[in-house]
């Protein structure tokens, strides 16, 4: 096969060259309201082709070489205990790239629970303007546990999806510490 952003011959989907050329994670904030802190990895725009694969058979492997990139590192360096909650990890196209991200995390403090925080309402966000998610909340259902959580997505735009996972955690009695994204769309 080749790599998915030189096209050489590999036997990676990402090459060992270009994960260390193009994946090294930058690591910023962005406070979405209040103390609440979202840290992402990668700016939207350098790996956008790589997230969209999510809606592909390949986006498996991709998702797992973008989180052992980024998250696995970050998740390594913490010493909290917590619970790492994928937001809304139902399976699409045969995995939840959000249970993928989740999972990379998991060390002797961080331990990912799977299918704690769901949406009733399936609506796709993709493209849609800040109007439009306000108008259609994915109404999360939070079972996890409450005790210190990391919420964990693919993408933060607008912040809506992170903020009602945030608020329905919170009312539930989980300590909400962080989120975590692979990229931020706001640039």
């Amino acid at each position: 096969m080749r790599c998915l952003l030189c096209e050489r011959w590999s036997f990676r989907l990402v090459c060992k060259e270009c994960q260390r050329s193009f994946l090294q994670p930058r690591i910023s904030q962005r406070k979405l309201f209040g103390d609440f802190t979202v840290y992402s990895f990668y700016p939207y725009s350098e790996i956008k082709e790589l997230l969209l694969t999510k809606h592909s058979a390949i986006g498996r492997g991709v998702y797992k070489i973008l989180a052992q990139n980024s998250l696995r590192l970050f998740a390594k360096k913490l010493d909290i205990k917590a619970n790492v909650i994928p937001i809304d990890d139902r399976i699409d196209g045969g995995y939840s790239h959000t249970a993928i991200l989740a999972n990379s995390m998991r060390t002797s403090y961080l331990t990912p629970r799977f299918a704690s925080l769901r949406a009733k309402n399936r609506v796709n966000y993709s493209g849609k303007s800040l109007a439009y998610r306000l108008k259609n909340p994915r109404d999360f259902r939070y079972s996890g546990p409450k005790e210190k959580i990391i919420l964990v997505d693919d993408i933060v735009t607008t912040g809506t999806t992170l903020k009602e996972a945030y608020s329905v955690c919170y009312k539930e009695g989980a300590e909400v510490l962080f989120a975590l994204v692979l990229a931020d769309a706001r640039e």
